[in-house]
């Protein structure tokens, strides 16, 4: 189980959005190269919440390399007082510096104006680190 850094320690994590995740998998790109562009070699971060709406999608369409982000991934506990993973990301993206892999238009809108960024899986098939 991860706990959060103080404020200030270098880039060395990434959280997962579901969405990212279902986007890096649809793309079909390679895991630790497409990361090593942007970001090097982070410790992924999988919020319970984002655990489970990975483990609901997946139920319904299969094919999403869980056991490949379980792997490579740490769980984190989902954060008190907050509710929806959305919350717990802009939260823990603006307070540690941890950029969240995702391609929800409205979180990445939500991360740069809380003063968090976001990597982003473009039509190129390529990962883009996005800062406020």
């Amino acid at each position: 189980m991860v706990t959060a850094p103080s404020r200030g320690e270098p880039l060395s994590s990434v959280l997962v959005d579901a969405c990212g995740w279902i986007a890096l998998v649809d793309a079909r790109m390679n895991l630790d190269s497409a990361m090593a562009e942007v970001a090097g070699a982070p410790r992924l971060i999988v919020l319970d919440a984002v655990q489970a709406e990975l483990d609901r999608v997946a139920g319904q369409r299969g094919g999403m390399l869980l056991d490949l982000l379980a792997r490579r991934s740490e769980s984190m506990a989902d954060l008190d007082g907050l509710r929806h993973s959305d919350d717990m990301l802009v939260e823990l993206s603006g307070s540690n510096g941890w950029p969240v892999l995702t391609v929800d238009r409205r979180l990445k809108e939500r991360l740069i104006g809380a003063g968090g960024s976001y990597i982003e899986v473009t039509a190129q098939r390529i990962l883009r680190h996005v800062q406020s």
